[in-house]
């Protein structure tokens, strides 16, 4: 059972931090490019989309940190770090992300594009943390 849950919560770790980079160095950055006659409506498309690939495997990695955290006494402190890491990635989505898209998504705004690219460096950075403490654990386990 431990196994399986590590290895869930790698899978999903690695592929969300692999997929937030994409995001932030060349999906975002498109925005600024986009028809502004055709704007709102890809905002919305994106959205609906996008949480198709993301939340399920957004809540995989959420449930499999905080399982990791009852059911692993080995590296117990790396999986508060991520749990810790998580929590901070759903409080900024739900808080902050999304309602800039939502924001997008009624008027296109190079400022509100700036302050999603800029507020996005903090899903960013902590998945690539989580990513990282992932590859720790593995590096250990070897």
């Amino acid at each position: 059972m431990h196994n399986t849950t590590l290895a869930l919560n790698l899978f999903s770790s690695f592929f969300l931090c692999g997929l937030i980079w994409v995001i932030q160095i060349v999906h975002y950055p498109m925005f600024y490019h986009l028809e502004k006659n055709r704007f709102s409506k890809y905002i919305r498309l994106h959205g609906y989309r996008i949480s198709f690939i993301v939340i399920p495997v957004m809540i995989i990695e959420l449930l499999t940190s905080i399982a990791l955290v009852f059911l692993a006494s080995q590296y117990f402190y790396f999986h508060i770090a991520g749990l810790v890491a998580v929590s901070i990635i759903w409080l900024t989505t739900f808080f902050v992300q999304v309602p800039l898209h939502n924001q997008l998504a009624q008027i296109r705004s190079k400022f509100i594009i700036r302050k999603l690219i800029r507020t996005n460096w903090i899903r960013t950075i902590l998945w690539t943390f989580k990513s990282l403490l992932g590859l720790t654990i593995l590096f250990f386990m070897i």
